[in-house]
């Protein structure tokens, strides 16, 4: 199949830069076309492409523009997953950055974490999972509690995800020579297989059934 996405332009930046600081409404609308041709929707291509390559990513959103001026200055989008587990990518002057997130919860998903962590069965998948991004060099965060939670053990040999209220991981396209070029879909192609162990244990084991 034909790739749509051949990278962003140079002139994707130069009209960033125009954004940047605090522009004013004329400002905006005057860049509006040409943000949306050659920001948003090489963001749009290059998400056509993912779900190409594989069906589990067809699920996505290529986010507008707000009112406030972050998001004319940031373009991202997001692959959704399952409830609350997603890709999230961000192209903006720094680049372009991925993340692999289970984040904002809904009620009873913290519990199912901590109870899949503190499993030995469940508990060590998502474990090797981190710890193999962490040594590619991804960066992991989330919202941390400071002790951790009742009813779990200081001495878990897990204590630091328990610690976990969300967990997300990402990483930035560090070779800037290739946005403009169709390398930076297969980076995000590697990032998101390099994701799915850890993406794949939240989707099984986090996920709260909706109502009918």
């Amino acid at each position: 199949m034909i790739r749509q996405f051949t990278g962003w332009p140079d002139q994707a930046l130069d009209i960033l830069l125009r954004l940047d600081g605090e522009p004013s409404n004329v400002v905006r609308e005057e860049h509006r076309n040409d943000r949306e041709r050659l920001v948003r929707r090489p963001m749009i291509a290059l998400l056509n492409d993912v779900a190409d390559a594989n069906s589990a990513y067809a699920d996505y959103s290529v986010w507008s523009y707000g009112k406030h001026t972050w998001w004319w200055q940031h373009q991202t989008a997001t692959i959704r997953l399952a409830r609350k587990v997603e890709i999230g990518l961000r192209f903006d002057l720094d680049g372009l950055h991925v993340k692999g997130a289970w984040h904002y919860p809904d009620p009873g998903q913290v519990q199912l974490y901590r109870a899949a962590v503190a499993d030995k069965g469940s508990g060590p998948a998502l474990a090797r999972a981190i710890d193999t991004l962490r040594h590619k060099g991804y960066e992991i965060s989330g919202d941390v509690m400071k002790v951790i939670p009742r009813g779990y053990s200081p001495q878990h040999e897990r204590a630091d995800l328990l610690r976990h209220r969300s967990v997300v991981v990402g990483r930035t396209l560090e070779h800037d020579d290739w946005l403009v070029t169709a390398k930076a879909l297969d980076w995000v192609l590697d990032t998101a297989a390099d994701l799915n162990p850890m993406l794949s244990w939240f989707a099984q084991h986090v996920t709260v059934p909706e109502d009918p």
